[in-house]
């Protein structure tokens, strides 16, 4: 209690026992704390490990309890759960987990341990529930040898959920036998190689199998074929180059995704049209050809069809029976050049870039040559035959029942449903029941629940947000909201079969009622005398103190301002708190004032929006970049704040690097290091008179996806750029890309947040129209500008030129049955045309618009591009990862006229007004 802090208010007095909310006794023991979602704060302090009779342990959804866990938790010798769901814990798991012998269900998923998986886990002989996922783990995934445990052993076990980590290395065959008894292995979203180990298919009480976005290559073993009770089946996003798997013994079959491998190119296998229960089949990318037979949609259960960016080709036929069942049928960039329809169609069918779509008068007639499906659905739980109340309290919300009342609120995540029909409502309202019911049979004081924004994350999880309601009053009390939490977070609430497994992460409780304030024993007279004779010792001490502070003040605010040089900061000017610092280098105005002999016109190299940039020589002879802001910017004061925080902690051959800066003298300055042969888009035009053949432009492409690679993924926390364009991609003297220009760039505050909500900026033509028209910025936001760029980069063209949008236009001339898809007219004329020489094109052209999707959702991650691109660049026989050794001789910026634009400058940006998509349509 002494490390914790908003622990509730009946802790009161020296017994635990005595009706503290959380904490459940059996003869003056303590057996279990269960504390989900009130506010706790603090750490786990080695004292827990007295509490020896503990049998449960839950403190889920506090997202203030933090640092390590620590190792005398081994001394609960009588543990069965602990549940860690949704905290901020960090550092490694502890190895004395491993002398927990009553230990069944450990949840420590959504926090941010590291370092690998203990191998003492493998002595947990009782443990049927593993979930480690959502942190950040790494290393090999443990197995037995001799004397060393391993999670092989682990033969009760049902549930191994170690999805969104970073584990690496092969998965070992010796993890799987016919011992075990699993039905969830879900491993996706790591850094794990090697083949699927053949004995995965001795396991056959499996029902969801996750193995997709890692690097697993090879065959997929035939034996996975025996895995007769699998309903959820994920392999999309590895490097799978053997056959199509047959999977025909996988009569359970629900949902199978297989998208974005290497598969050898094959006909549709007749065994798609044998799986009578498949509801949803993912196929994009994975070398099918040929035609696609009408037998694929006789099935009745059949909601989803995704055939895209294959090879498919000749009269798609869809049937003639069974079509009501059918939700979605994406067919786009194949070879399919005619539709037959029989007695009209009722699916959201897209055929856009096929053959058929070609021809202007077909994309008028029929709205399948240019569809856009929406992936996520609009809907919530309706009133249950009664009226809303019309208006509710401040954080109110009118339940299902029409009453008001403070909700209890999250997020529920399924890592694995078999419906991809997201507006199936029926589905929803058998949720909502099945929860009802739930809480009923526990007793839980639940008048009705909200279900509502069904949407599937770049995860491909399926999340919903839930909305509690108390019976009897208008808010929770603690112990409602820690039975309801606990329920959740050790999964007594069971979904139905349709959703597959799911974890839960709560939104914290401020509206308890009975809050009455902690009481507190009356002190005695004689403390209370120690305390005013204290009291008047500590006055006198503070006026000491005064009077020394006062003489001292100048000196102190000299060494303040030595020591620290953002102690002038003013937070009220609307550029936030001081910068938060990891390094820089602290540069007074008067040594750039020096360098740049007193800001000579002759060293400005360009000017814009946010103020001047100069070219400046430090006495150690390095060439630099200064970015000087213009005084009174308060845009500049934002940018020089997001820049330097950014700059100063992130290190990458691939980001242009911040050498310090300058907060002195009413000035605000930015130290770079100098690029000599300043942008990309200069290059493109021929400014620079660098000439960029097609293994240049491949290098430059693999460079600046490195760079936001790294942003987004291996920065901490993940930055979004927010600005990519090719005139924030600078070349170095070796024609190296490095990513510039952060001034409007985004940190994602925490490791499990999904998007930014905020004002839109960026530069027309290259910005999301997701991110335009919901203002939600993420990730996904920087691919879509950065397949801008990939098409700049083979085009040389403006994306918006003469009111015509880059997309559009080679979306149009493309023909991918045709040499180079029939896009030589809009190539750059400097790249040689021929194609022995633009080997690559093609998919390189695919990649950027995968880049350029609608939707977040549909675009790939820049690891994925990244792997695309070195792939594309083996295949032209690059090495992707040699370094450039090309100098270049073309001028540098120091021989330039001052008319020209400086890479470090953050012009044309935007913020408000037309996207570029609605410019062209006008």
């Amino acid at each position: 209690m002494g490390d914790w802090k908003n622990v509730p208010p009946s802790w009161v007095g020296s017994d635990p026992c005595d009706k503290w909310d959380g904490i459940t006794c059996t003869d003056s023991r303590i057996t279990s704390i269960t504390l989900a979602s009130i506010n706790l704060s603090g750490g786990i302090s080695g004292d827990i490990g007295q509490l020896s009779e503990l049998q449960t342990l839950d403190l889920s959804y506090n997202t203030g309890l933090t640092g390590p866990l620590t190792q005398d938790i081994g001394n609960l010798k009588k543990l069965t759960s602990l549940i860690l769901v949704g905290c901020s814990f960090n550092g490694q798991i502890p190895s004395t987990l491993g002398s927990l012998p009553e230990l069944s269900y450990l949840a420590l998923n959504s926090n941010g341990f590291t370092g690998p998986i203990p191998p003492s886990i493998g002595n947990l002989t009782k443990l049927y529930w593993l979930d480690i996922a959502d942190n950040k783990l790494s290393g090999p995934i443990p197995v037995s040898d001799g004397p060393i445990l391993g999670l092989d052993l682990l033969v009760n076990a049902k549930h191994f959920h170690f999805g969104k980590n970073k584990l690496s290395g092969d998965i070992p065959s010796k993890l799987f036998s016919s011992k075990m008894t699993l039905k969830h292995v879900l491993f996706e979203d790591n850094q794990l190689t090697g083949t699927i180990p053949s004995t995965l298919g001795l396991v056959q009480t499996l029902e969801v199998l996750r193995l997709d976005r890692n690097l697993l290559t090879g065959d997929v073993p035939s034996n996975i074929n025996n895995l007769t009770l699998i309903n959820q089946l994920f392999l999309s996003n590895n490097k799978f180059d053997g056959p199509l798997p047959n999977l025909t013994g996988m009569s359970s079959l629900n949902y199978l995704d297989m998208s974005n491998n290497s598969f050898k190119p094959s006909e549709i296998p007749s065994w798609f049209s044998s799986l009578q229960s498949l509801a949803t089949l993912m196929m994009q990318n994975t070398g099918l050809r040929g035609e696609v037979p009408v037998e694929v949609f006789s099935n009745t259960h059949i909601q989803t069809v995704v055939l895209r960016n294959n090879k498919l080709n000749g009269t798609l036929d869809l049937g003639a029976s069974n079509t009501n069942h059918r939700r979605l049928i994406d067919m786009s960039y194949n070879l399919i050049n005619g539709f037959t329809q029989r007695n009209g169609y009722s699916a959201d069918l897209i055929l856009s870039n096929n053959p058929i779509c070609m021809e202007t008068e077909a994309t008028v007639k029929e709205p399948y040559c240019d569809h856009i499906t929406e992936s996520n659905s609009t809907y919530s739980t309706q009133p249950n035959s009664c009226i809303p109340a019309a208006t509710c309290g401040l954080y109110q919300t009118s339940s299902p029942n029409c009453k008001c009342a403070y909700a209890y609120t999250g997020t529920l995540t399924f890592r694995a449903p078999s419906f991809s029909d997201l507006g199936n409502e029926t589905v929803y309202t058998l949720l909502q029941s099945s929860m009802m019911l739930s809480f009923a049979t526990n007793q839980v004081p639940v008048d009705s629940v909200a279900l509502s924004h069904p949407t599937k994350n770049a995860d491909d999880y399926l999340e919903l947000t839930l909305d509690v309601f108390p019976a009897g009053d208008e808010r929770f009390n603690r112990s409602g909201i820690t039975r309801i939490g606990f329920m959740l977070s050790n999964q007594t609430y069971k979904p139905p079969h349709a959703f597959g497994p799911y974890f839960f992460i709560a939104h914290n409780y401020d509206y308890f009622s009975g809050g009455s304030k902690r009481k507190h024993k009356s002190m005695s007279i004689g403390v209370i005398g120690g305390v005013a004779a204290g009291g008047c010792v500590l006055v006198l001490l503070l006026v000491i103190a005064a009077i020394y502070a006062f003489h001292q003040k100048s000196r102190a605010e000299r060494a303040n301002i030595k020591n620290s040089p953002f102690a002038s900061w003013d937070p009220d000017k609307g550029s936030g708190g001081r910068p938060q610092l990891k390094g820089a280098r602290s540069f007074t105005f008067e040594e750039l004032k020096a360098c740049t002999n007193n800001f000579n016109t002759a060293a400005n190299i360009g000017s814009g929006g946010y103020g001047m940039v100069y070219r400046g020589s430090l006495p150690n002879g390095q060439l630099v970049a200064i970015k000087r802001a213009q005084h009174g910017s308060t845009q500049g004061g934002l940018e020089f704040k997001t820049e330097i925080e950014l700059l100063s902690r992130v290190h990458h051959k691939n980001l242009v690097s911040l050498v310090g800066f300058c907060f002195d003298a009413g000035e605000q300055m930015l130290v770079y290091e100098y690029i000599v042969n300043g942008t990309l888009k200069d290059s493109l035009s021929g400014r620079t008179g660098i000439r960029l053949d097609w293994m240049r432009r491949l290098k430059i492409t693999l460079g600046a996806a490195r760079g936001l690679h790294y942003l987004h993924e291996l920065a901490d926390p993940p930055i979004i750029h927010r600005d990519v364009k090719s005139t924030n991609i600078l070349l170095d003297e070796r024609l190296n890309a490095k990513v510039s220009d952060f001034g409007l760039s985004k940190p994602l505050g925490e490791a499990d947040q999904t998007h930014v909500t905020t004002q839109v900026k960026g530069t027309m033509g290259y910005m999301d129209p997701e991110y335009y028209m919901t203002q939600q910025l993420n990730e996904k936001s920087d691919v879509y500008s950065f397949g801008i760029v990939m098409l700049e980069l083979i085009t040389a063209r403006n994306p918006i030129e003469k009111g015509r949008y880059i997309v559009r236009q080679v979306k149009e001339a493309m023909d991918t049955g045709k040499d180079l898809y029939n896009l030589r007219e809009l190539l750059d004329p400097i790249l040689s045309l021929t194609t022995e020489q633009l080997q690559g094109l093609e998919r390189y052209v695919d990649v950027a618009l995968r880049c350029v999707q609608e939707t977040g959702n549909r675009r790939p991650k820049m690891s994925e591009v990244v792997k695309e691109i070195e792939n594309i660049m083996e295949l032209v026989g690059i090495n992707p990862n040699a370094e450039s050794t090309s100098t270049s001789t073309s001028e540098s910026y120091e021989g330039k006229s001052q008319d020209n634009k400086h890479p470090y400058l953050n012009d044309f940006s935007y913020s408000g007004g037309l996207l570029a998509s609605e410019l062209e349509a006008k």
